[in-house]
């Protein structure tokens, strides 16, 4: 049964690749490999022979020897337990897009576009590389490729022009995201799990993080895409609101506190994403001066409120296809690290990768293997694999494996488009083709990533 989920997983896999070859959105394979997956281990849970404990990051002892009602019982509390975690990264996206839309709404981004008054294709990518960097360390990697390609959007109109952007923009916001605890969620995995702190990781990864993202960068810029001039059309002007600015300065803000506000009560994330939507809505509706209503869902006075209310208007504009593709996407790898297939898979390519010169650590884990990571989390993702990891090593707190596995599955994820959620996110936003970001971003993500390693090989032995 093994072989047939892992089979349902690469035909789900191959039909969100060719997803514009074959005319089929990708969350519909997303979807249905999904429950397909779960289906067959609900069949065949008797057959397996190994469980993997989420919760402890390890193989459950002695699975093969419970009876059906607790396999079934544990199969429940696993899935219960997955759909837990994919609904915080899914209520904590909607929150962020929602705060984006309503900055939107009062036209907040033409604020940060009146900043940029260069034509000049060279300049602005490296001032939206520098931007992605710097905010995906602080509002973390999803939300800020979410920002800052809605700002892209109102500077760049040709969109041929606007995917080379984007994906300078990916590679960019996922270096910002590894070196930050906050950044990207593979890093908060570890922060959270012991295993690295802040200060460390910055220490360690500022630099590889740096590179892997400048590189890339200045590469880009001597390519014909980016010379020349951007053919702006001058539009003809229209009355801004007096409030975009408050509103774009209150919404990054908002988002800026949530890792503050998860800081000082330990809660999930997505708690205090709700709490500033429920600040910023509040100032929305002031502001537009209308009325605000969640009971009134029929008749004139509903409509009235969809058609005026910030908050009704920025729901309404929410990429739900993207959140079910997500959906789908994560439970799906879940099933497979539930059955331990991932655990497996990473212990197989430690025990069988043959050792270099460079060795991480005393009990000769090779760097290739922590690279092998990183270019698994652009094949699959990067969540179950470092989760994997997390039970594949016991190095103490701050040791260099940590610092090195945040960077290759924080990085790595840029050299596939649905390797990480920034470029699943982007994919949405733009309609970005998978083969035409392999062809065209992909191996530039490669230069950053090996640059950056081979940078942390060097400055880990400064630190």
């Amino acid at each position: 049964m093994e072989a047939v989920i892992i089979l349902v997983f690469i035909m789900g896999y191959l039909a969100i690749t060719l997803e514009h070859s074959i005319k089929i959105d990708k969350l519909i394979p997303a979807l249905v490999m999904m429950a397909i997956c779960w289906a067959c281990i609900a069949l065949g849970l008797d057959s397996f022979p190994q469980w993997f404990d989420s919760g402890k990051h390890a193989l459950l002892e002695n699975f093969g020897l419970l009876e059906h009602e607790e396999k079934m019982h544990l199969m429940e509390e696993t899935l219960l337990h997955h759909l837990g975690k994919t609904a915080e990264i899914l209520v904590f996206l909607l929150g962020a897009m929602t705060i984006v839309e309503i900055i939107d709404y009062f036209d907040g981004f033409s604020t940060i576009k009146d900043f940029i008054k260069t034509k000049k294709k060279s300049k602005i990518l490296w001032i939206f590389s520098i931007l992605a960097f710097v905010l995906s360390a602080i509002i973390d990697n999803l939300t800020a490729t979410i920002v800052l390609i809605s700002i892209l959007q109102k500077i760049v109109k040709d969109r041929n022009v606007r995917i080379w952007y984007a994906g300078l923009i990916i590679i960019a916001a996922n270096a910002g995201g590894a070196w930050s605890p906050i950044g990207d969620v593979t890093t908060t995995m570890l922060w959270i799990g012991k295993k690295v702190t802040t200060g460390k990781l910055i220490s360690y990864l500022l630099i590889p993080s740096l590179l892997c993202m400048a590189v890339p960068s200045l590469i880009a810029s001597f390519l014909p895409a980016f010379k020349g001039d951007l053919d702006i059309q001058e539009e003809a002007p229209k009355k801004k609101s007096k409030f975009g600015s408050t509103m774009l300065y209150l919404g990054l803000g908002a988002i800026v506190f949530v890792p503050i506000f998860k800081m000082v009560t330990h809660l999930p994330p997505y708690v205090g994403m709700m709490l500033s939507l429920g600040v910023v809505a509040i100032f929305a509706e002031i502001y537009s001066s209308s009325k605000f209503s969640l009971t009134e869902i029929d008749g004139a006075e509903s409509d009235a409120h969809a058609h005026h209310s910030p908050v009704h208007h920025s729901l309404s504009k929410i990429e739900l296809p993207s959140i079910l593709f997500f959906l789908g996407i994560l439970m799906a790898v879940a099933a497979m690290e539930s059955l331990g297939i991932l655990f497996g898979a990473a212990d197989w390519l430690r025990e069988s990768t043959p050792q270099l010169g460079t060795e991480l650590v005393e009990n000769g884990v090779s760097d290739l293997v922590v690279m092998f990571l990183g270019v698994g989390s652009a094949v699959i993702d990067n969540v179950p694999l470092v989760a994997a990891s997390l039970g594949m090593f016991s190095e103490p707190l701050d040791d260099q494996l940590w610092h090195f596995i945040a960077f290759s599955a924080g990085t790595g994820g840029s050299m596939l488009i649905i390797g990480s959620a920034a470029g699943v996110v982007a994919m949405g936003m733009e309609k970005i083709d998978f083969f035409w970001y392999l062809r065209k971003i992909s191996w530039l993500a490669l230069v950053g990533f090996v640059v950056g390693s081979a940078a942390f090989m060097v400055v880990r032995g400064m630190v």
